[in-house]
């Protein structure tokens, strides 16, 4: 699927730089621990081939892009095991969000327009609340969108699941495993 020489794709990474301290936060990261690795292994891909990984992040009442302040504010012992292994890089970009949506408030339409891209890979928490949000808004600016179902957690199995429905069957998104983007 990646191989598509019409889409330029971008990876979007949803709120994973969370410190899971609200309510039913220990079970949304019970739930986060299951995407860790098919999301490492999907930002690895990504960085090998050159597709943009773009982190939108909550700003936790900091109220700055600052990578490292936003890390260190969501280090606890709930966290540490997804925030660790999932922290962006030097090449990654990263962008805070006030609200739900990854395109509410950001720059995030911009910066894909001037990378030039028309294919949303959407990953993240929650499936039911930011994701869905922001392939909503993606939809609605002509993104094709695809969702690795194994990269999206929800505070429940049921929520997530039915989010994923909608997005395929309202948002026209392609939903499918993360093993799919990889060369066989």
């Amino acid at each position: 699927m990646i191989t598509d020489s019409n889409q330029k794709y971008a990876l979007l990474v949803i709120d994973i730089l969370n410190d899971f301290n609200f309510k039913h936060g220990k079970t949304l990261a019970t739930h986060t621990q299951k995407i860790v690795e098919p999301l490492l292994k999907l930002t690895n891909y990504s960085r090998e081939k050159d597709i943009p990984v773009i982190y939108i992040n909550d700003h936790y009442g900091l109220w700055q892009a600052n990578l490292d302040k936003i890390y260190n504010h969501c280090q606890n012992e709930i966290s540490n095991s997804i925030i660790k292994p999932l922290c962006p890089n030097e090449k990654d970009y990263f962008l805070i969000k006030p609200k739900h949506s990854a395109f509410f408030g950001t720059a995030l339409h911009m910066l894909l327009h001037e990378i030039g891209v028309n294919t949303l890979i959407i990953t993240g928490v929650a499936g039911n609340i930011c994701v869905l949000f922001t392939a909503n808004d993606a939809y609605m600016r002509n993104f094709n969108l695809i969702i690795p179902e194994d990269c999206v957690a929800s505070v429940s199995n049921e929520d997530n699941l039915y989010a994923l429905k909608m997005m395929k069957n309202v948002l026209s998104a392609t939903i499918i495993h993360s093993s799919n983007f990889f060369e066989k």
